[in-house]
């Protein structure tokens, strides 16, 4: 979850410029009380600053976190695509991939999207 959030915040910040607590819980259909807790975790885990009634940002701590999100989710997105996942399914479906998914099947993904090679068709 952490990871969400600070991939929704970086998200925000450069949409917006700004990330308040309202568009968390706009973005994650959650309630703002469920915002506060989960954002005060992150807090204390040293991934954001925040205090009452200010934005949202991100300690370089969560920027690279934010960063490492991202490129893992961009790598199962693309892969996904590659291997003929419809480009709506390949969202939704990365999303929760991108958590799970190790560092050794990741690294083999980013292999097969660098090789350029076509994939195979299963018949």
């Amino acid at each position: 979850m952490a990871e969400d959030y600070v991939e929704a915040i970086a998200d925000a910040i450069a949409d917006a410029g700004v990330c308040r607590a309202m568009d968390l819980v706009s973005h994650f259909d959650v309630t703002h009380a469920t915002v506060s807790k989960t954002v005060g975790r992150l807090q204390r885990d040293g991934l954001v600053e925040t205090s009452p009634y200010q934005p949202i940002t991100l300690t370089s701590k969560g920027k690279r976190l934010a960063t490492k999100s991202r490129r893992r989710h961009e790598v199962v997105k693309s892969f996904l695509k590659r291997i003929g996942v419809s480009e709506s399914a390949a969202a939704i479906d990365s999303e929760g991939i991108e958590h799970h998914v190790s560092d050794e099947t990741l690294a083999a993904m980013k292999q097969v999207l660098d090789s350029g090679l076509p994939m195979k068709q299963i018949d």
